[in-house]
């Protein structure tokens, strides 16, 4: 079997407390999890507090592989700028305190300057260092502009700093329309983390979002391909079942959990 580390991303079973969704990933058998600033947040403004969390994490036997997501760090400028900092600012302590490894960095949904964003990644990977968690780049292939692999790459190769690193995902190489073959031409070290769901063939590539991504084994994506490719790399890090499906949101969060782990396993130990 591929020597693959098995993470579970929150928005798989989002309607579920934040507490179950940790317990939940500890008796299945993840390794991992990420974890969403509206979920932490919610969970502290309810009484809860990050100490709390963070045992809950330990007792689990999760790593946090990352915290999602910022945003405003490429594309702002002025007192949005500022204001967009701060909030990035909050969110990375918030991850470190929290022990996770890296945090997601979204990038804008329109046109995009990618020496300017290339400049203002480096900045967020320094920042972040400083207080102890990297930010991730991720492409997302609903954006207008920055929607490929190929592209993500063009930003952290551009940024030049050793730690850059970018979130990969086969729903969006799928809906940006870039090249699954992309993923074998990587340094394992570029990537933080690999999302993991699939895609059916209709409706039209163009017109998919988050909600339509599907159960691994359920769609079209050559994810057996994915995983050779990952291989062939020498990538062992994490990969990190993500769906935002509304039917298996209507499900048991338990069986909808132990399912993906299944699915990712069985599909990593038929290209091992």
């Amino acid at each position: 079997m591929a020597d693959f580390q098995y993470s579970l991303n929150c928005s798989t079973i989002k309607p579920t407390p934040l507490r179950e969704k940790i317990a939940i990933a500890g008796d299945v058998g993840y390794t991992g999890i990420e974890l969403w600033y509206d979920d932490v947040d919610g969970y502290v403004r309810d009484g809860g507090t990050l100490s709390d969390l963070r045992k809950a994490l330990d007792d689990a036997g999760l790593a946090v592989v990352s915290t999602i997501f910022l945003k405003g760090w490429w594309d702002t400028e002025g007192e949005t700028r500022r204001v967009a900092m701060d909030e990035c600012h909050r969110r990375m302590e918030i991850a470190a305190e929290l022990g996770a490894r890296h945090y997601i960095a979204g990038p804008p949904l329109g046109p995009v300057d990618v020496e300017l964003g290339a400049r203002r990644y480096r900045e967020l990977l320094e920042l972040g260092i400083g207080i102890g968690v990297k930010p991730a780049c991720e492409y997302l292939g609903f954006a207008e502009e920055f929607n490929t692999i190929e592209k993500a790459v063009d930003l952290i190769t551009r940024c030049g700093h050793p730690e850059a690193t970018i979130v990969h995902d086969p729903f969006h190489v799928f809906r940006g329309g870039g090249s699954f073959e992309s993923v074998g031409t990587l340094n394992p070290e570029q990537i933080a983390v690999f999302h993991f769901n699939d895609a059916l063939d209709f409706p039209p590539r163009e017109l998919q979002h988050d909600p339509d991504r599907v159960m691994p084994g359920d769609g079209c994506l050559d994810l057996k391909g994915v995983l050779r490719s990952l291989n062939r790399i020498g990538y062992t890090g994490w990969i990190s079942l993500e769906l935002f499906n509304r039917d298996w949101w209507k499900r048991d969060p338990r069986e909808t959990a132990k399912v993906g782990l299944e699915r990712m396993r069985e599909l990593a130990a038929e290209e091992s």
